[in-house]
Formats: structure tokens, C-alpha cells, sequence
């Protein structure tokens, strides 16, 4: 496995991500996939109740990974508490230009400037509806990119709209770096407009779905602070802390690629920002019972999952780690 996985590798990486996938899709068919990746993945001290829902284990996939829902059921047989999907957008989108993904193994990262490449919510919708996963499943939702003003803001609408009868729970994303002017969505005025169409389709349908927000690690504190005294009044019920950076100064190189950084480089960026707000929201208060913090960032081992989790996160995503480390990563950090 480990020969077929430095092969995998080297392939040009949006390649060697679709030949990965795929991989794991046929082993699931033929009944191998979880002969070959087992292990008691519900064990009682991983198991969480958060959000009103039964988590087997705290960790999961980020979204990124995979972009469409094609691959949730094989993704949950490798041990993952919970899945991620999309980010998906109303219509099918390319992205932007190839090449648009950059590994640096060395330093175990990654740079990407992908621009929410993926096949719309019809499609995502199809590959969900009426399904039961062996897992919490959330879908991560955003615009197209060439969306501006209302525009924005009924892309959100109409994603949430089509895919709150099927899922678990939904994230908002505002903070890719590789969708022109989607940080802007950071300021609260902008970001209450998202919000006020969230909640009235979820009073509209009658559903109480929980919708988190997924921020930047790169925002100062004041824009952070203004998030989180809105929480209650957007209805928030959680935080993923955090998305890619794109402050180059983590990366110990010359004439890199422009684009959102992830791996072990965002690991102390990410967690700066997750001991910030969970600090903020226990000295507020305003830490209850069914708002979660989901820390991402550099998750590679055992030990950076124990320091997401004591750096205030209630759950733990990865998605680099999952490139280098291979479809075992979930045994080798919950085993």
C-alpha cells in the first residue's frame, strides 16, 4: 500500500487525487475497503453529541476533499466520524486556471487556487438525497464566481434552499482565498444579509438545521469579535476555524504560487485563531451546549488532534493530512 501511494503521488496532483478516490471507490465495491482500513472507529471515549447529532468519533473529513458527495460512503468506512462535502455552488463551475494545485512535500503543505471547482447542487443533491451514511454528513456551501451583490446572496439561498432536507448540517463559506472579494463577507453588514435568507428558509420549511460558518485565519481580531457578538443573533451554531491562509510567511520559500495555503505551515496560524475564540466565547459566555467549534489546520497526527482539541475545539477536521499520510490516517490518530 505504501509503494502504491508514493506512485499515486506522483502523479500531477488533481490527477493523482481523482486516481486516490477512485482507488478507494473499487476496493468499496468489491468488499475490501474496510477489511484493509479496519478498526473499532466508535469507540465510547471519540463518541460526541454535539449539534443535536450523534457523532461516532470527533474527527472528520474538511470539506475540499471531496468536492461532489461522490465519495461519502467510502470516506465514512475509512473511520471519519463525519464528512464535509462540496464546497458546491448553485451552478457547475471549472474553477480557475490549471495549474492550480502546488505540493510541497517537505513542508507537508499545500497551495491551492482551485476557485470552488465543482459540479452544482442538482448534481451534489442526486448523490445524497434519500442515502443513509455511516456518518455525519455536512455540505459546504458558496457562490459562483461571478456573483456579486444580491447575486452572492441568492447563491447561498438557493443551495441551502435544495440541500437542508438532506444533510446534517450546512457551513457557509466566506473565507476561501481563491473566490475574488468572498472574504468581504467577513463584515457583518454583508454577512448579516447572508444570514437574515438562512434563517428565513429554515422558519419558511419548518427545519432547524444547524448551519456553521467557516472563517479565515487571516482576519484581525476586530473583524473576529464583531462574528462573534453576532452568533446568537445570526443563529450560528458553529464555528470551523479555520480555511486556508494566504500569508506566504509560513512557508519557509522563495516565488511561491499565489493561493490558499494548507498542512502543517496553517497548523500555529489556525490554532492562534481557534485559542482566540475559544477564549472569547468562554470569557462572554456564550460557549453553550449546542455551538461547536471545528478545529482544521495542519491535523496530521494523534498529538496535533489532542492540541486542537486543547486549543478549544469540540471536533477536528483534516484534508492535507490526508494526502500524505493515506486513507489510514483516521486508524493511525483515533487507534
Amino acid at each position: 500500500m505504501k509503494h502504491l501511494l508514493n506512485l499515486i503521488r506522483k502523479l500531477p496532483p488533481e490527477t493523482s487525487h481523482k486516481v486516490g478516490l477512485n482507488g478507494l471507490k473499487g476496493l468499496n465495491k468489491i468488499g475490501l475497503l474496510e477489511k484493509m482500513f479496519d478498526f473499532d472507529s466508535t469507540q465510547e471515549q471519540h463518541k460526541a453529541t454535539l449539534l443535536n447529532l450523534d457523532f461516532k468519533n470527533r474527527l472528520g473529513i474538511a470539506a475540499g476533499l471531496d468536492k461532489n458527495a461522490e465519495y461519502v460512503d467510502e470516506l465514512s468506512k475509512l473511520g471519519f466520524g463525519f464528512v464535509e462535502v462540496g464546497t458546491v455552488t448553485p451552478r457547475p463551475q471549472f474553477g480557475n486556471k490549471k495549474p492550480r494545485v502546488h505540493r510541497f512535500q517537505s513542508q507537508n503543505a499545500v497551495i491551492n487556487s482551485l476557485g470552488f471547482n465543482n459540479k452544482g447542487i442538482d448534481f451534489m443533491v442526486n448523490q445524497i438525497r434519500d442515502k443513509k451514511f455511516d456518518c455525519i454528513l455536512g455540505v459546504n456551501i458558496g457562490p459562483n464566481k461571478g456573483s456579486r451583490g444580491q447575486q452572492r446572496i441568492d447563491d447561498y439561498s438557493e443551495c441551502f434552499s435544495k440541500v437542508i432536507e438532506h444533510t446534517d448540517y450546512v457551513t457557509i463559506n466566506i473565507s476561501s482565498p481563491n473566490t475574488p472579494e468572498l472574504r468581504d463577507l467577513h463584515e457583518i453588514s454583508e454577512l448579516e444579509k447572508v444570514f437574515n435568507e438562512i434563517n428565513r428558509i429554515k422558519k419558511d420549511k419548518e427545519i432547524n438545521i444547524p448551519v456553521l460558518l467557516k472563517i479565515s485565519p487571516d482576519e484581525d481580531e476586530k473583524t473576529i469579535d464583531l462574528i462573534l457578538d453576532n452568533i446568537k443573533s445570526f443563529d450560528i451554531s458553529g464555528l470551523i476555524v479555520s480555511n486556508t491562509t494566504i500569508d506566504k510567511s509560513v512557508m519557509k520559500l522563495n516565488g511561491l504560487p499565489d493561493g490558499g495555503i494548507s498542512g502543517k505551515p496553517l497548523f500555529k496560524k489556525s490554532n492562534k485563531a481557534l485559542r482566540y475564540i475559544s477564549k472569547f466565547l468562554n470569557k462572554q459566555s456564550q460557549k453553550q451546549d449546542n455551538f461547536v467549534l471545528i478545529g482544521v489546520g495542519g491535523v496530521f497526527t494523534k498529538k496535533d488532534f489532542d492540541e486542537k482539541t486543547e486549543n478549544g475545539a469540540d471536533l477536528v477536521q483534516l484534508y492535507t493530512g490526508f494526502i500524505y499520510e493515506g486513507p489510514a490516517v483516521a486508524r493511525n490518530i483515533l487507534s
